[in-house]
């Protein structure tokens, strides 16, 4: 299955990564990519940088390697309240939110916190994606999230790096189960490959294997296409970025 947008990418910023901005868009424009996001993790994440970081990403060039890259955060789902750690001047600098749950940040409780927390991120409206939501020991209500995510255009992210089994343990079937209800109720789905290094980014091996094999739309995957995916972000309520106009158009 093709993409040609990575959703999930981090840079050495995040503090246990290892690569460049200029690494990975290299890298992206080697698999073929269109689309970068860059995604570091925000603050509450030990060795995240602060909130300045992102707030400066207006400095970024809007191309690199001919590569499009999309400004982002790899936010932290604080509490059961559905709180991120995206401070409020940082907005209007960044195109793309993905919210996740991470341990050294929320320690794991039970299905209902872990559940009411994911519908109030979605709820919230600050959230455009929900990143690796396979991990055991988030456990959630399946299909009520997915469900709540479908009414409100949040997109259900499916993580490469999750699905080698390295990280997350025990995550595999769960993003199978996750993808078959995403597809029962009409959700978005976007993939990321979540590198913590270059020669990951824009390898959707795993991935590409499970989407085929739930049988997913490709209209429902916004990651298909430059204009599936820059229209996602319009329906998110984003301004139209003029640098990547020529994109909409593009395959």
């Amino acid at each position: 299955m093709k993409f040609v947008v990575d959703t999930h990418t981090h840079t050495y910023a995040s503090g246990h990564a290892y690569s460049t901005i200029i690494e990975n868009a290299r890298a992206a424009s080697e698999q073929g990519l269109k689309i970068l996001c860059t995604t570091d993790h925000a603050e509450s994440m030990p060795g995240a940088p602060h909130y300045w970081f992102f707030s400066n990403q207006r400095v970024l060039p809007r191309f690199l390697s001919d590569v499009a890259i999309i400004r982002g955060v790899e936010a932290n789902i604080l509490n059961a309240e559905g709180d991120i750690d995206v401070h409020p001047s940082s907005f209007k600098e960044i195109d793309w939110v993905v919210g996740s749950f991470h341990e050294p940040v929320y320690q794991p409780a039970d299905k209902q916190a872990h559940t009411r927390a994911l519908l109030n991120v979605i709820e919230g409206g600050k959230v455009d994606a929900l990143g690796h939501l396979g991990n055991p020991r988030f456990d959630f209500d399946f299909e009520a999230v997915i469900r709540c995510a479908a009414k409100h255009n949040v997109a259900i992210e499916i993580n490469n790096s999750t699905l080698k089994g390295h990280s997350r343990t025990g995550s595999v079937e769960r993003c199978y189960d996750i993808a078959r209800l995403a597809k029962e109720h009409d959700a978005y789905i976007t993939t990321g490959s979540d590198a913590h290094f270059c020669d990951a980014v824009g390898r959707f091996e795993l991935t590409s294997q499970l989407l085929e094999e739930v049988e997913m739309p490709t209209e429902k995957i916004i990651t298909h296409s430059s204009q599936q995916f820059l229209a996602f972000l319009e329906l998110r309520g984003k301004q139209p970025i003029f640098e990547f106009e020529l994109l909409k158009s593009a395959s």
